[in-house]
């Protein structure tokens, strides 16, 4: 299962890369807007940027909403740098922006998903990554992981070739989940990714380690 962090923040997701396990980032304009990063432009250099860091696939979301506009601002996204992944949501046009996406040889992902027959949709689309936010699915009493396993189910009867992304993903118990139902690529903040690295008995064990080795070696 491969890694993105879900962030604008230059200093995330270089610290994410440093751990050597990273494969990619996904932002959208709330992240944009949250590390204060306005304007078109500055939006566009922030892009580059971030694809300066990571040697892996940026998704970067269109704003539009409408067939035309989304199909403007994907293909100036996807001239920016050859890890651009355009971001486009689930709907009638962003589905037909899609298709025209393939066939132009883009790759998308496909964000906003909630369910399996949007999952369809956009597969038959040809998206390359899909997007279930399987966070907002538990926050309205849904089972976010359940969806993945349906998908991921889908996906492996018909040889629908689009990633499922994991999306919405709060914690580290989220990661390990949606890697046990077939996602694969999860997409999160990187507190969830260092939650992995934590159990008290690994500090326990650390710490008598250190405490015999100073015992035995003054």
């Amino acid at each position: 299962m491969k890694f993105f962090i879900d962030t604008a923040n230059l200093d995330q997701i270089r610290e994410a890369n440093e751990l050597g396990i990273l494969d990619g980032v996904t932002t959208n304009p709330s992240l944009m807007a949250k590390e204060g990063i306005t304007g078109h432009d500055n939006v566009l250099n922030h892009y580059k940027a971030i694809c300066n860091i990571v040697n892996g696939d940026v998704s970067a979301e269109v704003i539009s909403t409408d067939f035309k506009g989304m199909v403007e601002e994907g293909e100036r996204l996807a001239g920016l740098h050859p890890n651009i992944v355009v971001k486009v949501p689930m709907i009638v046009d962003g589905v037909k922006a899609i298709s025209h996406f393939t066939q132009k040889g883009i790759r998308t992902n496909c964000t906003l998903v909630f369910s399996s027959g949007q999952a369809i949709l956009a597969a038959k689309a040809g998206a390359t990554y899909l997007s279930p936010f399987i966070g907002r699915l538990d926050d309205s009493s849904w089972d976010g992981i359940e969806l993945i396993q349906q998908i991921a189910e889908i996906y492996s009867i018909q040889g629908y070739e689009t990633q499922i992304l994991a999306a919405s993903v709060r914690n580290a118990l989220h990661i390990v989940k949606s890697a046990q139902a077939g996602a694969d690529v999860v997409t999160c903040p990187l507190s969830a990714i260092m939650g992995l690295f934590k159990h008290p008995l690994t500090d326990i064990g650390l710490a008598q380690f250190l405490a015999d080795h100073k015992k035995a070696n003054g």
